[in-house]
Order: structure tokens, then C-alpha cells, then sequence
């Protein structure tokens, strides 16, 4: 028995060394709960694996604690929702996983409701390595894997999405209906609300409709309250037929060695949707991902830095065989400035585009540039990338950088160090841009209309390996890196510094790079 003297003195020192100390009852209120489908009863305290729960509606009437964790016996299925109570705290988080041998534990929302597994108002979560699929007898708007909802709930903070197989979800293909996501994080009400520390990473999202991963935010600049420290990396997008990854409403969001292939065409004719794209966000960083594939009616893009979005970098991707081109930059003029600032400060660098740009069919057929500038966008940069333009046929478009109008038309643009190579007839569309530049590029094969560029070099950028083929994901970048006889080297323009090319080589301070995105030094 501690005595009250010696009690007083401990929690003095405590307060005074700042080391937080939990007491032996907030230690015992940590709790493992098991989970069994098979052997488990709902009767049973759930805290050993020989007294398992066995059923969800006896998990979702439990409210957890911080440090607490809840496994779910691998190799079992449960039908239903899966929805939480309870939030942990700092460096204590709530955990799901699995427990045993077997396949990842099966969460089987059948369509019951809106989402496999709920999340809401609720912080300090990881949820792991569960199965998770949200499949009804006909498509449903607003039908999820899992969601994640804030409602007039303020900052929530720490949220962990890991190693999660998420697959057939049918939501609607349609947009305006409410769409489907294999994930989506969601912020609503009339009290601002927002993620600190939310990352997805590990997961897959297979045969999902509309869309793969969704984070919603507060997006107009006159309620401006950004989702924070959004981290989306490793994971595989396969079979969804919209938009990948979006994050809207977020500052300084990183997405980074994400997949996206294989898209079906199901959206119905004059639906738009692209691979990974920030809307109403700033500061967004997207890295070392490949979409391929995306064969959406509109847009179909692999990237895309879209309206009111600021400082925006694109580098170091991998986009081939989109049928509406690599890469979409548009700001809607229309927008009235309290809601959007516009679309001001992108960077696009250090990525290859391969095959790109072919749209043949639907309202929108021949109309597919492989870089599409929409509206009155500011302060671009595109450098040190790498075009390859296949043979195309004469019904699909040749352009391979179109501005247009949206309400307005793009300000101050630069096309600086990049590969465009042609292996077909390739147009510019420049139309009513202003302080559009082109400087220090190599333009290989048939240009029509090239634009002015002071330095050009037209001629072979002889890249080390010619057959662009055999190499799978990023590593086909190594066969676009330039030989030391390339006219490329050391002939770029300096651009922002320092920088890395695609291989992670330095680009020197103060010196000219090679053009492309291969530093040969």
C-alpha cells in the first residue's frame, strides 16, 4: 500500500520531471478482445483466445479504450457492418488486426449499408490486414469499402488505414448520384472538421465503383479548414473505372509508389475521372506512382493538377496507355474568388509518359492531347520530363500540348528540358495562352507547328536502350536515361534547385542539367 505522503511525492516529481505516468487501473483498462467466427460465443468476456466474441453486433456495442486492440481470427467471415466506438490517445491507438493462420478475416458488408466498415468521429485508430468487400444485388450511390466520417467533430487526428484488401464495392458510376469508393474520409457538418495524420498505405482496391480513394475536406477558400499530414503510399488501385486517388481540401499532402492499371470502361459516355489529382488543396506532392490504363469518357488522364489547387509537384511518375492523355492542369475562371483562388504554381518534372493520349470513341472521341492546359491557369512549370509518343491513328488526336478555354486561358507556362519524341505527326495547340514559353527542349520525329524555342534540339536524344519494353513499373524509366553521346547533356536550362533526377542522381547546384529526366553526367 502506498502511503498518502509518498503518493503526493510521486505525482509532484511527475509534474515536475514532465514524464506522464498512467496509473495502474488506467494499465489494466488496456484490453486485447478476440474475435472468432467459428468457435467464439458473444457470451464470452472476449479478452483470451479461449473466450472469443463471434459476432460484429457484438463488437460494435462495445465502446474501446485507448491502448486497446481487436483481433479478428484469421480465416473466419462475418456479414454485416463493421462500426467502432471508442477513440484512443497519443502513442496509445486503438488497433484492428488479425490473430492465427488463414486467409485475412472477411468483413462482408453484403450492401446491409452505406460501408463494410465505419469510422465515425472517432480518432487515434490503425485498422490492419482485414478483407474487406461492400457487394449488392444491383449498384447503389454512395457505397463503400470502408468509410472514415467526421461529423461536427473537429481535428481528428491519427488515423491508420494498413494492409487492407478492399474489393467489390458497386457503388453508381455516375459522379452527381454519389458515386462509390473503395475508400473514402469524409468531413461534414456545420462545425469545421478535418484529419491530422491520416495515412492509407498497403492496401489494395479491386473491382471498386466509381472510384478507388477519396478524402473530402472543407474545400472553399472562405471556409478554408484543410485536412493535414494525408499520407496515401504502396498502395494498388486495380479494376476501378473513375478517379483513383483525390485529395480535396488538404495541405501538403504526400502520395507517393501507388498503382493504378487495368481501368474497364463502364463510366458512362461524358463521365470524367483521371488516375491521382488534387482538387481544392495546396502544396500537394505526388511521387513515384504509374496509372495506367484509365480509359474514363472525360479526361482519362494519368495525372492532373486541377482547380484551386496552389504549388502542386508531379515528378518522378510513371503514365502509360491513358487513353486521355498524361496530364490535365484547368482552373474554372467561373469560380467566384471566395470559394477559389485558382490554379497557381504547379510543377511537373522528372516524369515519363509513354503511349499516352488516344481517346477514339465516345462524345468526346478525338480529343485526347497528351498535356491539357484548361482555363486561366498561373505559374506553371513542366521540365525534364520524357514524352514518347507511339504511332497514332487518324482518327485520334495529335496534339500533344493543347491549351484552351475554360472562362479564361493559361498564364506564364513553361516547357523547359523535356524529351517530346514522336514516332508520329504531333500538333501544338496553343491557342490564346499568354507568356507561354518553350526553352531548351529536343524535339525528335515530325512537329508540325513547333513552337518557338530559342535552344531547341531537334535530333535523336539517343536513349540508352531503344526497345521501351520487357522493364516492368518505374524501372521502364531506365530505358529513356540518355548516353553520354546524347545532344542533351549538360544542355537544359537551370531550373528550381537543388533537385534529384528520376534515379535519384543529383542535379547540380549552379550547372546545367541534361534534358530529360536522366541526369548524364
Amino acid at each position: 500500500m502506498i502511503k498518502p505522503f509518498y503518493l503526493t511525492l510521486l505525482l509532484f516529481c511527475s509534474a515536475v520531471t514532465h514524464i506522464k505516468v498512467f496509473s495502474v487501473n488506467d494499465m489494466k483498462l488496456q484490453n486485447t478482445y478476440y474475435v472468432d467466427a467459428v468457435n467464439g460465443k458473444d457470451a464470452n468476456n472476449g479478452i483470451t483466445p479461449h473466450t472469443p466474441w463471434k459476432t460484429l453486433k457484438k463488437v460494435n456495442s462495445a465502446v474501446f479504450k485507448p491502448g486497446d486492440k481487436l483481433l479478428f481470427r484469421a480465416g473466419t467471415n462475418y456479414n454485416g457492418q463493421l462500426k467502432v466506438h471508442g477513440s484512443g490517445k497519443a502513442g496509445r491507438p486503438i488497433i484492428i488486426d488479425k490473430y492465427g493462420e488463414g486467409f485475412k478475416p472477411r468483413i462482408r458488408g453484403q450492401a446491409r449499408d452505406s460501408s463494410a466498415l465505419l469510422l465515425f468521429n472517432v480518432e487515434y485508430w490503425t485498422v490492419r490486414n482485414l478483407d474487406i468487400s461492400n457487394y449488392g444485388s444491383t449498384p447503389k450511390p454512395s457505397r463503400y469499402g470502408v468509410w472514415v466520417k467526421l461529423l461536427n467533430f473537429g481535428t481528428a487526428h491519427s488515423i491508420v488505414l494498413s494492409n487492407l484488401e478492399i474489393h467489390d464495392v458497386n457503388g453508381s458510376l455516375v459522379k452527381k448520384e454519389g458515386g462509390g469508393a473503395g475508400i473514402l474520409c469524409s468531413n461534414e457538418g456545420n462545425i469545421p472538421s478535418r484529419f491530422d495524420s491520416l495515412v492509407i498505405e498497403n492496401c489494395t482496391i479491386k473491382r471498386c465503383h466509381r472510384n478507388g480513394i477519396l478524402i473530402n475536406g472543407n474545400w472553399e477558400r472562405n471556409n478554408w479548414f484543410p485536412n493535414k499530414k494525408v499520407v496515401i503510399r504502396k498502395n494498388l488501385i486495380e479494376g476501378v473505372p473513375g478517379d483513383g486517388i483525390v485529395p480535396v481540401g488538404c495541405d501538403s499532402a504526400l502520395i507517393e509508389y501507388n498503382v493504378m492499371r487495368d481501368c474497364p470502361r463502364l463510366l458512362p459516355d461524358g463521365e470524367a475521372a483521371a488516375g491521382i489529382w488534387p482538387w481544392s488543396s495546396d502544396n500537394t506532392i505526388i511521387q513515384y506512382n504509374e496509372v495506367s490504363d484509365h480509359k474514363a469518357p472525360w479526361d482519362a488522364q494519368g495525372f492532373d493538377s486541377d482547380w484551386n489547387c496552389r504549388n502542386t509537384v508531379i515528378q518522378y511518375n510513371y503514365s502509360h496507355d491513358n487513353e486521355g492523355g498524361f496530364l490535365l492542369i484547368c482552373n474554372d475562371g467561373s469560380a467566384g474568388k471566395k470559394s477559389s483562388i485558382g490554379n497557381n504554381g504547379t510543377i511537373v518534372r522528372y516524369n515519363l509518359s509513354v503511349n499516352d493520349g488516344f481517346r477514339n470513341s465516345g462524345k468526346h472521341a478525338g480529343f485526347s492531347p497528351i498535356i491539357h492546359v484548361a482555363g486561366p491557369v498561373k505559374n506553371t512549370l513542366v521540365y525534364n520530363n520524357v514524352f514518347y509518343i507511339n504511332s497514332k491513328a487518324r482518327n485520334v488526336d495529335s496534339a500533344l500540348i493543347d491549351i484552351t478555354d475554360w472562362q479564361g486561358f493559361a498564364d506564364s507556362t513553361v516547357f523547359a528540358n523535356n524529351i517530346f519524341y514522336a514516332n508520329t505527326a504531333v500538333k501544338y495547340r496553343l491557342s490564346k495562352g499568354t507568356r507561354t514559353i518553350f526553352e531548351n527542349n529536343i524535339y525528335y520525329g515530325r512537329h508540325l507547328d513547333k513552337p518557338k524555342d530559342s535552344f531547341a534540339i531537334v535530333d535523336d536524344p539517343v536513349f540508352l536502350i531503344k526497345e521501351q519494353i520487357g522493364l516492368p513499373g518505374l524501372k521502364s524509366a531506365l530505358n529513356f536515361r540518355i548516353s553520354q553521346k546524347s545532344p542533351g547533356r549538360a544542355k537544359g536550362k537551370i531550373m528550381i534547385s537543388p533537385v534529384k533526377d528520376f534515379f535519384g542522381n543529383q542535379v547540380s547546384h549552379g550547372l546545367k542539367p541534361s534534358i530529360g529526366l536522366h541526369q548524364a553526367d
